[in-house]
């Protein structure tokens, strides 16, 4: 089987018709200017015609020849918990941290097209956003609608959203390799949580990898509202600040990596390249029927006619 004719291959015959056509006319002229036969050249013109042939079939990509090819689905779970909480309307990463990190969960959805992700959202508590899948653009657009007013506003716990990434991980009937199972806490490190510690080792006995992504400055800022800043009960303006000690001593714990976003650093490609050294499991395998492309018998044919055309010399023009 050959692919059908392209541009290309017409581009290199035209190419091929035009030199060649003003080639002859050259020999024909000065074979009548010297009153000389010229039918010599056919050899020169049949030979050359053919290692063209050759060349353009090539590149066409003949397959032929049946043969069997394994062919294996390699990949990852990896879970995203994201932190909700009002702390993540501050904007000392502009436009504001969970703006920033909208931004940033597409380009890690990009980057794991043939695994399977989920999104998890927290405060206090937990909810399943969206569960492992490989649709892409549903995941999309569940980062897209994220905002602060989804979840309860009364601070910060990462022991739910761990506790559920570890049963929808553990829970799900191909459990296969945990160590291919990838956790990815995303908050500016407020935890006021008491079973995080727990929960952190569960993750650590189950082999499951726990990345951890801070985002904020230790300078913090304000939290945006509908009139001013966000204030506490006092009165007071609430400043919020990055505390990556809780989410280094997680990562910690679990094997894992801290990873942050502030004023001057992101490390968001980073955490994508410690997670993608991280071995799939194997999901399926099957053997499919495959065609050889065997270009390569008609570029050699070529090959040995081009040579052959330039060690044998034809007299063109007798005098």
């Amino acid at each position: 089987m050959i692919r059908n004719f392209g541009w290309v291959e017409a581009i290199l015959l035209g190419l091929f018709v035009v030199a060649y056509g003003i080639y002859l006319w050259r020999i024909i002229r000065i074979s009548r200017a010297l009153h000389a036969p010229a039918y010599t050249i056919i050899f020169k013109l049949a030979l050359r015609s053919i290692a063209v042939a050759l060349i353009i079939i090539s590149i066409l990509g003949p397959t032929y020849g049946d043969s069997k090819k394994e062919i294996k689905s390699v990949g990852k779970d990896i879970m995203m918990c994201v932190d909700l909480s009002k702390s993540m309307d501050a904007f000392d990463i502009q436009p504001t941290r969970l703006e920033k990190i909208k931004f940033e969960l597409k380009k890690i959805v990009a980057a794991f097209n043939s695994d399977r992700l989920g999104l998890v959202i927290f405060s206090s508590e937990a909810f399943m956003q969206c569960p492992l899948t490989y649709d892409q653009n549903a995941l999309n657009l569940f980062i897209e609608t994220m905002n602060t007013n989804l979840v309860p506003a009364s601070g910060t716990d990462f022991g739910p959203p761990l506790k559920m990434a570890l049963t929808k991980m553990t829970d799900e009937s191909d459990e296969g390799n945990q160590k291919s199972k990838v956790i990815v806490l995303i908050s500016d490190g407020e935890d006021f949580g008491e079973e995080t510690d727990e929960i952190a080792r569960q993750v650590e006995d189950d082999g499951i990898r726990l990345f951890a992504l801070g985002v904020g400055t230790e300078q913090g800022s304000q939290i945006a509202a509908s009139k001013g800043f966000r204030t506490d009960q006092k009165g007071n303006v609430v400043v919020t600040k990055l505390n990556p000690a809780s989410l280094k001593d997680l990562a910690n714990k679990t094997d894992g990596q801290y990873f942050e976003i502030n004023e001057s650093r992101n490390d968001v490609n980073r955490l994508i390249n410690a997670i993608n050294k991280i071995e799939g499991q194997m999901r399926d395998a099957r053997l499919v029927d495959v065609s050889s492309n065997r270009y390569f018998y008609f570029l050699l044919a070529a090959l040995i006619l081009l040579v052959f055309d330039v060690m044998v010399s034809v007299r063109t023009v007798r005098i």
